[in-house]
């Protein structure tokens, strides 16, 4: 399937969330264990509050903090951009790309369902994103 929707890419996935006050050393670990690379920063009610990714993890330690002490929610990315289970693959490939990032909370009203990564898609789904993109660069 060239467009799949994004509650098809989700199915059965278990999410990586923390609350805002853990650490980022807990976080790291816990993306190391898991083989992800975010964690969703959320409350108690599953309200998304940020998004903690190996590239805050870098800028962190480049900028010489302590992993032990920092909580995620000092160095997260708040109120990340989202996307609903009901929308495509093109859609979520298209906020990744406009926005710089790789990977894309789901929500559900109001409450974080999933997450989506670039490497998610299948090559159809790829090819049908860079023919769009090829096109719009021609136009404009």
């Amino acid at each position: 399937m060239t467009n799949r929707y994004i509650s098809d890419i989700i199915r059965n996935q278990e999410l990586l969330m923390l609350p805002p006050d853990a650490s980022v050393r807990r976080a790291c670990r816990r993306m190391c264990e898991r083989h992800f690379g975010a964690v969703l920063v959320a409350d108690r009610a599953h309200r998304l509050l940020g998004i903690f990714t190996g590239r805050d993890a870098v800028r962190l330690l480049g900028d010489q903090h302590n992993p032990d002490s920092a909580r995620l929610d000092s160095v997260m990315t708040p109120a990340p951009v989202t996307i609903a289970p009901d929308a495509h693959a093109i859609d979520a490939l298209r906020l990744m790309s406009d926005g710089g990032f790789r990977h894309l909370p789901v929500v559900a009203d109001g409450k974080v369902v999933g997450l989506v990564a670039r490497s998610d898609f299948e090559g159809l789904e790829l090819d049908r994103f860079e023919e769009e993109k090829s096109l719009w660069e021609r136009i404009c």
